[in-house]
């Protein structure tokens, strides 16, 4: 402790005339008191003042420099030294020191700056300022192709000093970028796959600038996936498996390098990952498995990449992942229920699926998650059979094998995005088939159930979605006795609101069930019509110049329907509407300004 205080005192004296060895002696005691005790000396070195002194002492030229550097790197290990380090102004002499020869200095002064960075706001702002990051990547750019230990070493220091200049931080994240790191580090990692501590430092890198739009673009246009998977191939341990995961899952969100992951065959490597793993109960496996799962789906959410795997339905992977369906792993159930889902994005898709039994695979599978189900199951499989539900020809087939049953065992879910997928999908299937739509429609316990949906204000594509579906349910069955279900469980109310929403076709679904009700069974609704004030909805939304020209005209023919009730007719009447509509007959849209001559005949008749 004596030598420290002793040393210190020496170089706030001496630094500015003392001969290069007493120096080397000073800066030697500093780093011996640094590695038996960094915290302590480093606060020692902070309340000395001695600090400014180094700034001076950084130049090309001193014999010094190099130890003065490597100071810095381990006093600024400590966060407490880090604007200390910034506030004696030695960032400028650092950068700086960055245009010299000398693989030493270069080497310390890239640790100094790399720990000023860490988590430091204003070490980063002052590398910034002196233009450090601008020097390290010219470097990087240079020694690139160089293999021998120093040039390995240096490259490594320099990818973590550029690693904790930006991260988390997406303006010099975005500077990097657009300086062009990214082409130069997936070279890097090709030419220096074998180096351990190089390749670790840029899949950090990676992960860094992966996360930012306009990175994928770029990596898009480098052989980063030919360079990742061919690593991966070779990792045995689980962390360095994870590292690569860790890049691969942002850099797959992009669709080109959807496909080029999928060129490169990092498929084959997933799904060998899947059958290693699913029958352990090894935390580690437990995590491999989800992570390769989830990687598998994502490679599948772009057109071209599921396409490719898709093979017509003959492929081995869109065969792999069916059998993960019967599997009695939650995590492949959820997979490979999502995988059928984005394969399910095209009609010519869908059909292969369901002429190939398919559906009876996924019926299985929630039929093992009815009582006490898990929920993300659920999710996945009803929406694997909403989408396979969307081409014609599908419906019948999947109504006839028994889809529509299956589905209705969900009715007592209370989970929102199960509840919304379970109406997608009944909505999907009874898309124009009028006997399913009817026997739905009479079900008294779905209709209820939907008209409390109705009301869900907290879930508004669950009220979306219930609205659609009671509206569906009349305009595809035409039916009476839907009719009188709907009435009898309370949900003119909700079709009437429908008629107001923001989205023309909701209004317009609702409007067309409305003119069905009218025409059908006006009798039986006619109170609830009066209640739920319909008439004015109606005036409204005529009167409104933003009104789509097919909400103008449905409008006018729910209008004409009306008028065959007593206490509606009194209403409309009283309101004026003859002036509307025929303001309407010089309406741009033919079809509106025919159904507005028409109209204003039956109101003046009725009047």
């Amino acid at each position: 402790a004596d030598n420290l205080s002793e040393a210190l005192k020496k170089l706030k004296i001496t630094s500015t005339d003392s001969t290069a060895d007493s120096l080397e002696g000073c800066l030697d005691c500093l780093l011996q008191a640094l590695a038996e005790n960094n915290m302590e000396t480093s606060e020692k070195i902070q309340k000395s003042g001695v600090l400014q002194v180094f700034a001076s002492l950084l130049t090309p030229q001193s014999s010094c420099t190099a130890k003065v550097a490597n100071i810095i790197a381990e006093v600024a290990r400590n966060e407490f030294m880090r604007n200390p380090c910034v506030d004696a102004g030695l960032i400028p002499p650092l950068v700086q020191l960055l245009n010299c020869k000398d693989q030493e200095i270069l080497l310390q002064t890239g640790r100094a700056l790399g720990n000023i960075c860490y988590d430091s706001h204003e070490g980063r702002n002052a590398v910034d300022h002196a233009g450090g990051a601008h020097i390290v990547v010219d470097h990087l750019r240079s020694l690139c192709s160089k293999t021998d230990p120093a040039s390995e070493k240096l490259l490594t220091v320099f990818c973590g000093m550029l690693m904790n200049y930006s991260n988390e931080n997406d303006t010099l994240q975005s500077q990097l970028i657009n300086m062009g790191v990214i082409p130069t580090l997936v070279k890097l990692l090709g030419i220096h796959c074998q180096n351990a501590a190089l390749t670790e430092m840029c899949l950090v890198a990676f992960g860094n600038l992966a996360e930012l739009e306009s990175s994928k673009e770029q990596f898009a246009y480098t052989n980063i996936a030919e360079e990742l998977v061919k690593l991966f191939k070779k990792q045995i341990e689980h962390d360095k498996k994870e590292m690569i995961f860790e890049v691969l899952a942002p850099l797959a969100e992009n669709d080109v390098i959807k496909l080029q992951l999928v060129e490169a065959g990092l498929v084959e490597c997933l799904l060998e990952i899947v059958q290693k793993t699913v029958d352990s109960d090894k935390e580690d496996d437990i995590a491999e498995l989800k992570t390769a799962s989830d990687l598998m789906v994502l490679l599948l959410l772009g057109d071209e990449s599921m396409q490719k795997l898709f093979e017509g339905g003959k492929g081995s992977v869109f065969q792999r992942v069916l059998s993960w369906i019967p599997s009695n792993s939650h995590q492949l159930q959820l997979a490979g229920a999502l995988a059928i889902a984005n394969f399910a994005r095209n009609d010519g898709n869908c059909i292969h699926m369901v002429d190939n039994g398919i559906v009876q695979k996924l019926m299985d599978l929630l039929d093992r998650h009815v009582e006490d189900g898990n929920v993300t199951v659920q999710h996945a499989a009803l929406s694997a059979l909403r989408n396979l539900a969307i081409p014609v020809v599908n419906k019948a087939k999947m109504l006839s094998a028994g889809v529509a049953e299956a589905v209705l065992k969900f009715l007592r879910s209370e989970m929102p995005p199960v509840q919304f997928k379970l109406l997608g999908t009944l909505r999907m299937l009874i898309d124009a088939q009028a006997e399913a739509a009817e026997q739905l429609g009479k079900n008294v316990k779905l209709v209820e159930r939907l008209v409390e949906w109705c009301e869900a204000k907290d879930h508004a594509g669950v009220m979306g979605e219930s609205n659609r579906l009671l509206s569906a349910l009349i305009r595809h069955s035409k039916s009476k006795d839907v009719i009188r279900t709907i009435v009898q469980s309370g949900g003119i109310k909700h079709l009437v609101t429908m008629a107001t929403s923001e989205h023309v076709i909701m209004q317009n679904e609702a409007l067309v069930a409305l003119a069905l009700i009218a025409a059908l069974e006006l009798v039986t609704a006619e109170k609830d019509l009066e209640n739920a004030q319909l008439v004015q909805i109606l005036h409204r939304l005529l009167s409104d110049d933003r009104s789509a020209p097919e909400i103008k005209y449905n409008s006018m023919v729910l209008i004409c329907a009306l008028i065959g009730s007593e206490p509606l007719q009194k209403e409309v009447q009283s309101m004026a509407f003859l002036e509307v509509v025929s303001k309407l007959r010089s309406h741009e849209n033919k079809t509106v300004a025919q159904q507005a001559s028409l109209t204003e005949q039956r109101l003046a008749v009725e009047s």
